[in-house]
């Protein structure tokens, strides 16, 4: 995967919650860090539609994804909603 350690504090200097490099932690980071990772699995299998390990790691990542938004649809419903716009995730 071509994800490099400056591309991942960009995402995470973007969508967190600190607006800094070093936050890893929340969980609109780390949603920011899944999305574009299934994004890239995603076009990645539209090339090579037999790879059936990249397959499962994209039905995982979609799956943590989506444990997280419950959990911020839980517990802050705006935080939830600010993410889903800013990622444009639902239509």
């Amino acid at each position: 995967m071509n994800l490099t350690t400056e591309k991942k504090q960009e995402v995470f200097e973007k969508y967190g919650r600190t607006k800094s490099k070093t936050d890893t932690g929340s969980a609109e980071s780390q949603i920011a860090l899944f999305t574009h990772r299934i994004n890239h699995i995603s076009g990645h299998l539209n090339t090579n539609k037999k790879d059936f390990s990249a397959e499962t790691s994209l039905v995982r990542l979609v799956g943590k994804r989506r444990s997280l938004l419950d959990y911020l649809m839980k517990n802050d419903i705006f935080r939830y909603r600010a993410i889903i716009k800013e990622l444009d995730i639902r239509k």
